[in-house]
């Protein structure tokens, strides 16, 4: 009974911890794609735009989400909504290379939002006293 209790332990931290880099790593990567997008790739206007400040609010999260704050974790996933709803309005409407910039920034959205739940899932106190019993 005691092993597994261990392995379920064991198994309940590799996911937190799986799901805590795979949002650490989407995140950074958002970043790097909105300051790529609006400085270089496909700026509003030729030498960049100001729209590169959309970036500043994913800055607020970033150590969170780096550390495994499960509140950071929580919060950040409702901020990330705005940019899957960015993502997907210019999708729609954006031709060329802008459409697919935003294609990759739904995915990128996605996959934080789908392991920033889980990971606060996971690390909620009552799956965590499941999983220590």
């Amino acid at each position: 009974m005691t092993s597994n209790r261990r392995a379920a332990s064991a198994d309940f931290f590799v996911r937190a911890k799986f799901a805590n880099l795979v949002a650490s790593v989407s995140l950074i990567a958002l970043i790097a794609l909105c300051l790529a997008w609006e400085l270089r790739l496909a700026p509003l206007q030729p030498g960049g735009s100001w729209l590169v400040l959309k970036t500043l609010p994913l800055l607020a999260p970033l150590f969170g989400i780096l550390n495994g704050r499960r509140y950071t974790h929580q919060w950040g996933s409702m901020l990330i909504l705005a940019y899957l709803t960015e993502g997907l309005v210019r999708a729609t409407t954006d031709t060329g290379t802008m459409r697919l910039l935003a294609g990759a920034e739904v995915l990128l959205a996605t996959v934080f939002f789908a392991a920033a739940v889980i990971y606060a899932r996971a690390t909620r106190p009552s799956a965590v006293t499941t999983a220590g019993d």
